[in-house]
Parts: C-alpha cells; structure tokens; sequence
C-alpha cells in the first residue's frame, strides 16, 4: 500500500465519523518490547505513557511482554498471579518446562498487565536457537554481540509464549501482537515462519543503520537512495542485526514507523514502506488555573538562578533577572542530536550579544549523560559558598532585626548608620573574602574520565566559551541525568525543563523527538529542525510555527554553515523578545499540547492494529481505509494579534520599560486561545468492523 502523507499527519482532526460498534470480546493484544518496564531510551516512554490509552481500549484483553529486570521490577511493578486461566496455564508449563515466566501490574497510569520473560535464565539455550535460526533465516549472530544474543532468547521465548497461549485455547482468540524495534522483532519472524494464528504489527522507532550513518557525518538524506545497505551495514559490524530489522519489516501485516521522515528512511533502508505512520504522543494533564504553568516555570526557574549563584560564585557580574536559560538533552550523540551546531552557534551568538552591547546573559545547559568518575571539586565547593553567604546574611539579618526591635520598644526611630556594629562588618568581610576564586567558573560540572577526546569539552576550546566576564554566553555541561536527590543541582527533568526558556534541538537524525514535545506540553518554546519527526508535525499543523514557540531549523535543504546562521539567528531573536513576549510566547506553545496528546495520537494505533486484525483474519475482520480529503486536516493560524517576535512586533529591542511592556491591547489572551481551540476537535477512531453475526457492544467507536 502507498504511503499516503494525509493518512499519517494532516488527517489528525479531519478522520470520517464513524459511529458502529464493533466487538473486540474475542481478540487479546499482546505489546512486546525490551523496553517494557525497562528504561534504556525513547520507547519507554511510547509505551509508558500510551499504556493508559490502550488499557482503555482493550481492558483485560491487553498484555506487555518485556525482559524481567529484577532491579526494575522490585520499584515499577507488583507482582500478582494470573487471572486469565489461560494464560495461567500457558505461564505455569513454560515454568515446568526450563523458563522463568513473572506475570504482574505495572505501576504506571493504567496499571497494565505484564508478562516478564528472564532471559537470562534460560540462556542455556542460546546456542541451538542460534542454529536453528541460521537454518531457519540464514541469519548468524557473532557470539561476542551480547545486545544481539539477548534479542535472540527474547525472540525465542516470545513466540513460545505466543504459541503455548493458541495452544492452551479451545478456541484460539484473535491475537494481536505488537513488536517494538529489532530487539523484539525477532519473535514477529518466528511466528509468521511457524504460521502462528496471529495479526503482526511492526514499529520501528529509528532504523539501525540510519543511526549509524548518520553518526558517522556522512550526507544522510541526500543520498538514501545510493546506499549500498547491505555493505554500509556489514561494514559497521551490524549486518545481523540489520538483517534481524529488515526480516522484522518485511514479515509483519502492517509496517509503522513513528514520523514521515523516518518512513522515507525506511523505505530506502529496510525497502519496505510504512503502512501507517503512528506519531508519538504523551498523557497531557490540564491545569485548572490557566496560567498555573507559568507559576510553575517561575519557581523553577528560581532554582535554578540559586544553582547559578554557586556556579558562578565570585564572577557574578550579570543579572540573573535578565538572565535566558536554554539547554539541550538527551543520548549524548554529538553530531546526530546537534550538539555540534548548537556549540558553533553559542559562540558566534556571543559575538552578536557583545558587538550590540546587550545586557542579556544566555546559560547554555548540557545535560547529556557521558562517563564521569564524580562531581568537579570547584563545583561542589560553589554550591557551598553559595550556602555559605545565605547563613552570614541570615545571621547578619537577625542581628540588625533585633536591634532594630529595640530601638522601636523605646519609641525612637533607628539611626540606620549605627544598626549594623563592627562586627557585622567583620562577618560580611569574612563572607565576602570567602567568594573570592582565582579560576573561571568550570564549564564542566563533573570529572571527565575522556576529558581530553571528549567531543563537547574539545568543541568547547576551539571556540573559546569558557566562561569569562567578557562573555555574553555561558557554558555547563551537566553529564549525568537530572534527579532532585543530587547535592549539585537537585531537581528533576520535568522540573528543570519547567525553569528554563528555551530547548534548542538542532538533531541531524531525530526520529520524533520526545525532548520538544516534552517542552511543547510545559509551555517552553524550542527549536527542532525539519529532519525530526516532531518538527515536520508541527510544519504540517501549524501556520506559523516560531509565533508560537516553535522554531523548525532547515538541516534538509541547507548546508552546515547555513543552518548554523539560521539557528544563530533564532537565538539573537530570542534574546531580544521582552519578558512579556516571552509569556504570551509561553502560552501560546502550551496551548498546542492538544496535538501531542495520546487521546488524538493513539488512533493511529488502533488503525494499525485494525488492520492487521483485517490482514490477518480476513474472514472475520473488515478494514474501511478511507483517505481524508484535503480539506478535512486542519492547521493552527497564525495569531491575530501582535507576534511575540522582535522582528514582526512593535518592540524592536529589549530596552523598554515596564509600562511599555503592559502596553499591548491587540493582544487578548482569552480570545486567542479560543480561536486555537476550535481547532481540536473530539478524537474518534477509525473504521473497522467485525463481520461476525453477532456484534456484542462492547466497545464503541468515538464521535465527534
């Protein structure tokens, strides 16, 4: 079937009505990943979060199949026995028979059930099931690639378990059986090889070879359709692992892939097109308050002002209230998530900054995790200085209250110059001698163990952003994940994100890109580029995208050094919208969390899943794929009243005063963001019907 742009993006809104009952009484969904309740990257969070969604649609029909964790499961799950007889059958002789099967609840939103298989256990196996899969799919796997060794015992053991529960049925029910990436991909091979009695869904969420490519600065998009894959991938040691995708791939019902920039990947790379593209979304919580997020970003963001007092002890010679705090995350992959660009970018943003004299400092965070043996000494020592000066003013604030009291007692108003004796003096003096530092503040919170090879730190020399007074743009690399039990800066991604302004994204390869999502849903504006799943979305949906916080960087139709000006000249521009352009900025992009969210999103799961139950059991299932009509997608318009960026609006440069900012009566917020609600519409699903005689309701299809 042709990949049809419409199906997967413009149709979010603009979906048929539909509104049949149809009946999933008899079909069981079974969702395989090595990310179930299992954290190593992105798809943890897809299937985290889509849980609550799915556990509505299919009840107690609905199982995840995962790897059993034992350090995971003893905080994430609760482990129970099994209700459904068959599968307690099924659990029960694969145990008897060598294996290690838990089965328990998940502790997420929508409690799901999960089906943990110990693939260690039964790692006494590996070398026949090796064989038996060269025999089987001329695929050999080297006995050094541990990741490789692990995908084939789950492979193994998944589609045992698949074939105990048909078997352990009098009458086998409807399976359905979603495989998550290469490393589940295996056990969708083998069933369709033993001809089991199952409707397959394959999603890949980024193709093996794409990553590698891409990491290795090769002209990616340019010339997918000149790559030699077999040889690119032999080449880089991975052709079994490609060979384990692309069989994936190739033997599920339905093909999905998570955005149209991978469908286009995978197309030229596993030679399969996508039947549907199924974007990612998140659980959006709705305030009460309107504007309680912004409330949220402000406490935030005062956190962190106290984490940068430490930082900066001793060269404090900016102000933090005109102070922009934007940061990058996620794998640190230097060049595929745009680190690269973003360093160039900084620096040719500082020379902007000093040339206009402008009195906005920019602190740039870093928070990719990289190998580290402890936290830098000067940076642990700057948070205590900073502890250190917040006691002495504490203590000398007590003192000159006291005396203050007493002089009221008596009835004589203080003489202001004989408050403070001199031994507060003394005290501040000391306190003051205290913050004095010989170094820059370092760039690096933590020890390095590659310090002289590492890509960020080297990048870092050769333009020279080390953190000096002349300096309008700051540095800190933070490589450790956040947590607010740190003693450096204790807070939480959610947390952190909250209190910054701006998350700049330039990725060269970004199948979605939970990271902009994740800010679009907390109201902070962020720039992506039209090579990441998430920016083209927003490309499609939005009219214009910057008005509303959402930068998209050309990285497809630009050279290097173009894109590099433009992301600059996105930054400059930031740093000249006023505090109230940024707030009306901040409501605009919380107001576009309706298109992340799972209710409007997870449909296009449900259609894949409809139409492998159709592709499979043609005789009992029907799928209606219906193509919308241009017109039936919507797009957000841009806002009717003044842009929040300095080059469309009234305010030219940051130096207005606050009257001025007050000052802005074609900008109304409440009538806004009733335009740009009536743009989401109430999600539906699509058509699928049962052609059975008897249809029992137990689910309906939603309407408008």
């Amino acid at each position: 079937m042709p990949l049809a742009r419409s199906l997967s993006v413009t149709s979010l809104s603009g979906l048929e009505e539909w509104d049949e009952e149809f009946d999933l009484e008899d079909a069981v969904l079974f969702e395989i990943a090595w990310e179930v309740a299992n954290k190593v990257g992105g798809i943890y969070t897809v299937i985290q979060t889509k849980a609550r969604l799915t556990s509505e649609e299919w009840g107690e029909n609905y199982f995840l199949v995962g790897p059993y964790v034992e350090s995971n499961v003893r905080t994430q799950v609760e482990l129970i026995e099994p209700t459904n007889p068959v599968l307690k059958r099924t659990i029960d002789k694969m145990n008897a028979s060598g294996c290690k099967v838990y089965f328990g609840r998940w502790l997420i939103e929508g409690s799901p059930y999960v089906i943990l298989i110990d693939v260690a256990f039964t790692a006494w196996s590996l070398d026949t099931w090796k064989s038996e899969l060269w025999d089987l799919c001329d695929i050999g796997v080297p006995w050094f690639d541990r990741e490789a060794n692990d995908a084939v015992l789950f492979g193994f053991l998944t589609v045992w378990l698949l074939g105990e529960v048909c078997t352990q049925c009098d009458e086998p029910p409807h399976i359905v059986a979603h495989f998550h990436e290469w490393l589940a991909g295996l056990g969708l091979v083998l069933c369709r090889q033993r001809q089991l009695p199952v409707a397959t869904v394959f999603t890949t969420h980024a193709t093996l070879l794409g990553r590698y490519l891409c990491a290795g600065n090769v002209d990616f998009y340019n010339k997918l359709a000149d790559f030699n894959v077999e040889k690119e991938a032999g080449d880089r040691q991975i052709y079994h692992r490609y060979c384990l995708e692309r069989a994936a791939a190739h033997c599920a019902h339905v093909f999905t892939t998570v955005s149209q920039i991978t469908a286009i990947e995978a197309e030229h790379l596993l030679k399969r097109k996508p039947d549907i593209v199924t974007p990612n979304g998140l659980n959006v919580k709705k305030f009460s308050a309107v504007h309680e997020f912004q409330n949220l970003h402000a406490q935030s963001k005062n956190r962190i002002q106290e984490f940068v007092r430490g930082h900066f002890y001793g060269h404090m010679d900016f102000n933090l209230d005109k102070c922009l705090f934007l940061f990058i995350a996620g794998r640190y992959e230097f060049s595929n998530k745009g680190a690269d660009i973003f360093l160039e970018a900084l620096a040719r943003l500082n020379y902007l900054l000093r040339v206009n004299h402008s009195d906005v400092t920019v602190i740039a965070f870093f928070i990719m995790p990289a190998r580290t043996n402890n936290f830098n000494v000067e940076t642990l020592k700057g948070q205590a200085v900073r502890k250190q000066l917040w006691d002495t003013a504490q203590t000398v604030k007590e003192r000159f209250g006291k005396k203050l009291y007493e002089s009221l007692l008596v009835g004589q108003l203080p003489d202001v110059s004989k408050m403070l004796d001199k031994e507060d003096f003394t005290i501040m003096k000391r306190a003051i001698f205290a913050t004095q530092r010989q170094c820059q503040p370092p760039v690096c919170t933590h020890n390095m163990l590659e310090d002289s090879s590492d890509p960020i730190l080297n990048c870092v020399r050769r333009i020279g952003l080390f953190n000096s007074s002349s300096d309008r743009v700051k540095i800190i690399f933070h490589p450790e994940f956040l947590s607010s039990t740190s003693p450096l800066l204790p807070m939480d991604y959610e947390e952190f994100v909250r209190g910054c302004h701006l998350g700049v994204f330039p990725s060269y390869y970004e199948p979605w890109g939970y990271t902009p999502a994740e800010c679009t849903v907390m109201g902070i504006p962020s720039i992506s580029t039209n090579l990441s799943g998430f920016g083209c979305f927003m490309e499609e949906h939005i009219a214009d995208p910057s008005a509303y916080g959402i930068y998209i960087l050309d990285r497809r139709f630009r050279g290097v050094d173009e894109s590099c000006n433009q992301l600059t000249s996105f930054l400059f521009q930031f740093c000249k919208q006023s505090r109230r352009q940024r707030i009306i900025q901040r409501n605009r992009t919380e107001r576009l969390s309706d298109l992340l969210d799972w209710r409007y999103l997870g449909r296009y799961y449900i259609s894949a899943r409809h139409m492998a139950l159709a592709k499979a059991f043609p005789d009992t299932f029907m799928y209606e794929l219906q193509e919308p009509t241009s017109a039936s997608g919507f797009r957000y318009p841009r806002p009717a009243s003044v842009p929040p960026s300095p080059a469309l609006s009234r305010h030219s440069s940051p130096h207005h005063s606050e009257a001025e900012d007050n000052d802005d009566e074609r900008y109304d917020e409440d009538l806004e963001a009733e335009k740009d609600r009536v743009n989401i519409r109430q999600p539906y699903t699509l058509p699928f019907k049962n052609k059975s005689s008897a249809v029992h309701g137990k689910k309906k299809a939603h309407g408008k």
